[in-house]
């Protein structure tokens, strides 16, 4: 299987399947000299690791998180830096429960991969998706607590907008919210009645979808590039690579086919220090695939969860109509441990692009007004 590396100078490869021994990635290209420890990962893995509550998958997975390589101790600070050389990163697998799969392993799931890798590969690993798992993405989240350190004085925050037809009232948004409910969502209100409708949904059986969005602030101009190498193009295939996503937008997205040119056009004045800026954002922080300065904003739609109880029609791989049901630990809503997941891809892109620039271009190139 190929294609388990993304980025250009801050590159990514992943590796291991939801039931293998371990999974983990490695970094490459990140510079030298950045301060690095286990601990530094550990804090965005807590975030995505499943049975936290019951809203999410009940497999038990302390998803501790060992660096191999990469790393050294400076003797100026007797801290632990980066070296540039890559970085290795590994997470043991400790609470699988492959039998809970036997039963479906000649069925293929409705809405999964089960069927496309199977046609493509002429196997499938059946032990919950193998590769195909959501499992995969605690690699990606390692992967971008690696990549916030690469760009200075820049954060990367989400958080889940839509849940089912249930979405935020913006006027309530709160970003200290978003870290006190299990669904990572910012409004308070809706968080309150979240619970009791997915409850409803884990009762009955079924699954349901969400929209996550992802903001990154702190982001300098210039990032990207014109025409193929577009800093929101590459955002929107980071986004489409992750695990159910089925859809994504940058800034006012869509809903900028409801508005007029007037509406839509970000209008620039001068601030009191003599430097552009925005009266709004409806570009998501990027114009002709370059960041402009401002925050990058962007949403991703995630599908329900296709392992479910309800039994579904299907064919096995004898070409035999049948019907399956998926039994074991499945999230209702995959889209609340997405939240971390998003801003991995956010950063993992961004870093990538940071150094782009600084390789191509070095320092930004000083704007034709400024003293």
């Amino acid at each position: 299987m190929s294609f388990n590396t993304f980025g250009h100078m801050f590159r990514v490869t992943t590796f291991g399947e939801s039931h293998g021994v371990a999974l983990g990635c490695v970094v490459d290209g990140c510079p030298p000299g950045i301060p690095l420890t286990a601990a530094d990962i550990q804090h965005y893995l807590d975030r995505r690791r499943p049975g936290q509550s019951r809203y999410t998958t009940q497999r038990q997975e302390p998803d501790e998180v060992k660096i191999l390589s990469g790393v050294f101790s400076d003797e100026s600070t007797g801290g632990q830096v980066t070296t540039g050389t890559p970085i290795a990163l590994v997470i043991e697998n400790l609470d699988q429960r492959s039998k809970d799969y036997s039963d479906i392993k000649d069925k293929y799931r409705p809405g999964h991969a089960d069927f496309t890798y199977d046609v493509k590969y002429g196997l499938r690993d059946y032990r919950g998706g193998g590769r195909a798992s959501a499992r995969e993405t605690a690699s990606r989240v390692a992967a971008g607590a690696i990549a916030r350190k690469v760009v200075p004085g820049m954060t990367v925050r989400a958080a889940l907008v839509q849940m089912g037809p249930h979405k935020i009232d913006r006027s309530r948004w709160d970003w200290e919210e978003v870290g006190r409910n299990p669904f990572f969502c910012p409004d308070a209100e809706l968080a309150s009645r979240l619970g009791d409708y997915l409850d409803g949904i884990r009762k009955a059986g079924s699954s349901i979808g969400a929209v996550i969005e992802v903001v990154a602030e702190g982001v300098p101009p210039g990032l990207g590039a014109p025409v193929y190498g577009k800093l929101d193009g590459d955002l929107a295939a980071a986004f489409m690579g992750i695990n159910a996503a089925k859809g994504v937008e940058i800034g006012a997205g869509f809903a900028a086919a409801t508005l007029s040119g007037e509406e839509n056009a970000d209008e620039i004045r001068m601030d009191n220090e003599g430097n552009p800026k925005f009266l709004s954002n409806n570009a998501g922080g990027i114009l002709g695939g370059i960041s402009t300065g401002q925050p990058v904003i962007a949403r991703f739609a995630v599908k329900p969860t296709s392992s479910i109880l309800n039994p579904r029609r299907t064919v096995d791989r004898f070409g035999r109509d049948t019907e399956i049901t998926t039994k074991g630990r499945h999230d209702p809503c995959v889209g609340i441990r997405g939240v971390p997941v998003g801003e991995a891809m956010m950063a993992c892109v961004l870093a990538d692009h940071y150094l782009r620039q600084r390789g191509q271009v070095g320092q930004n190139p000083v704007w034709p007004f400024a003293k």
